[in-house]
């Protein structure tokens, strides 16, 4: 131990920023490369939201209508808004059946969500 702390402390100022910076400079290029791999933006996390599935008369395609309660701004109760969102379904899910979906790049002109796992199915 005695002998490693010698050598850091003769190294020159010169020599052990050198190091630190080529070290820094490995981590930084490692997480760009995990980043992109992973195909996201850095600090981006995907939306997920999980719904009922009301349609599935389309070919690859479900309508899944989400839930969520939003608070009144005078009365302070909370009201129920609903959203249906039109997502890409390889999973094969049907009407009833309450699903996850997750944000993913536009498929077609109302489509950007994709079914990522069905939670529950309908009896």
């Amino acid at each position: 131990m005695e002998e490693n702390n010698e050598n850091i402390e003769g190294a020159s100022d010169t020599e052990s920023a050198s190091v630190n910076s080529q070290v820094t400079d490995s981590v930084t290029q490692s997480d760009v490369k995990v980043e992109a791999q992973a195909g996201t933006a850095p600090g981006h996390r995907r939306q997920e939201k999980i719904g009922l599935v009301t349609s599935d008369k389309m070919q690859k395609t479900v309508v899944v209508r989400v839930e969520r309660q939003v608070r009144h701004r005078k009365y302070k109760r909370y009201i129920r808004r609903r959203t249906k969102f039109m997502a890409h379904d390889e999973m094969g899910a049907h009407i009833g059946d309450i699903v996850r979906i997750v944000e993913t790049r536009p498929l077609s002109a109302r489509k950007r969500w994709r079914v990522v796992e069905i939670v529950q199915k309908s009896r």
